[in-house]
């Protein structure tokens, strides 16, 4: 962090330059296509180098890189960061500025089902072999390395089954090998999980989650270390990705109470996660705060704290009896993504999006995201939801 402030404090600051708030408190929002030129020499002195300065709309206006630069100032080591229109794009153009035709990619076999599909799908198409490893392999990734990998993907804590990985060994091993790491962090965020300070090369958050914070904007963002940098800004303006300042300017409001929403999240989560666990109905509550979770050791030792996202696996039990379970709650949404003020559930089946580790349960899976409720309101909704999955 800058000027040794703490990460609260950057919330707060980052991003904030006098010439991009002229005096406001929030950058304004700048929107753009044709930018005009006094003269054409001015037009090719711009040329020279876009970064930061108006050139064209889509290279973005000071609204666009007031965010990038917080979301940059929070990771410690980190070169700069580009935004995108979603996770997905942030996810599938940093793996395109790092692969190439004939190149193996070694995925995470907890992945997030888009990006599993992207691997399978466009990457494949374009003659990118991809071969899926265990969540947990650590340091042993290096057997897994031949002359063509070129890339090692991570996301730690899956988003389903919530394995942590050891982000740090994984990387020292590519290191050695000149193999490019990328991480998908949008469980942790830069608050909870600093990933370019252990190692990794481009970290990815869909910041439509605990960034926007409020379940109404699409963003995504990849944060850059220097040897990688200049591969993924020119990738990223060749593909034409672009975020709308009115996107941009609501991503950098959530981010401003980021870290006290994660701290609710936090807090919340755990107390609902610890008496889930107490519950007969439920076999196991995967939350990497929790031990037995796997991979919780690692947790402890590299994570500053834990989001509100977590999987509840029943105790025997069948699908009918998971969907009357969650049919009947009445404080917990039904539907994708999570980091919003609001409490979620979906059915989870991990099983058919693994390949190198089989998925084993006892029961049908839950996926929480925990909200900014009462979470003593949250429990009593669950324990009827509970009561109902045992009388069916």
């Amino acid at each position: 962090m800058k000027d040794g402030q703490k990460p609260s404090t950057r919330l707060v600051t980052a991003g904030r330059r006098k010439e991009w708030t002229q005096g406001i408190v929030n950058p304004p929002v700048w929107r753009a296509s044709t930018i005009l030129y006094d003269s054409i020499a001015e037009l090719k002195e711009r040329q020279k180098d876009t970064h930061h300065r108006l050139y064209y709309g889509r290279r973005g206006t000071p609204t666009q890189w007031s965010l990038a630069e917080a979301l940059t100032e929070l990771e410690p080591g980190a070169e700069g960061t580009l935004l995108y229109p979603s996770g997905v794009a942030a996810v599938s153009t940093a793996l395109l500025s790092v692969l190439r035709p004939g190149d193996e990619l070694l995925m995470v076999d907890s992945a997030y089902e888009p990006t599993r599909a992207l691997c399978d799908g466009l990457l494949k198409r374009f003659g990118i072999t991809t071969r899926y490893y265990d969540p947990l392999i650590g340091a042993g990734i290096a057997d897994l390395f031949s002359d063509n990998t070129r890339a090692v993907f991570m996301e730690s804590p899956g988003s389903l089954t919530f394995e942590v990985q050891d982000v740090p060994a994984i990387c020292a091993a590519a290191k050695a090998r000149g193999i490019v790491t990328l991480l998908d962090n949008t469980w942790a965020t830069p608050l909870y999980f600093r990933a370019i300070e252990k190692g990794v090369d481009l970290s990815i958050l869909a910041a439509t989650k605990y960034v926007v914070g409020h379940s109404d904007v699409m963003l995504g963002s990849v944060t850059a270390a220097p040897s990688i940098w200049k591969k993924l800004r020119q990738t990223t303006y060749q593909l034409g990705q672009h975020v709308s300042p009115d996107d941009a300017w609501l991503g950098a409001r959530g981010l401003r109470t980021m870290c006290v929403r994660l701290a609710q999240h936090q807090e919340s989560a755990l107390k609902v996660a610890r008496w889930l666990v107490e519950q007969p109905q439920v076999a196991r509550v995967i939350h990497p705060a929790l031990p037995g979770c796997p991979g919780h050791d690692l947790w402890r030792r590299d994570f500053a704290g834990a989001s509100g996202l977590f999987g509840v696996v029943l105790n025997g039990g069948t699908e009918a009896a998971r969907t009357t379970l969650i049919d009947g709650l009445q404080l917990f949404g039904i539907g994708f993504s999570w980091g919003g003020f609001e409490s979620l559930v979906i059915p989870a089946d991990p099983a058919p999006l693994r390949s190198a580790v089989p998925w084993v349960a006892e029961g049908p899976m839950v996926r929480l995201q925990i909200g900014l409720e009462d979470p003593d309101d949250l429990i009593t909704d669950l324990a009827a939801g509970l009561e109902r999955f045992s009388a069916v």
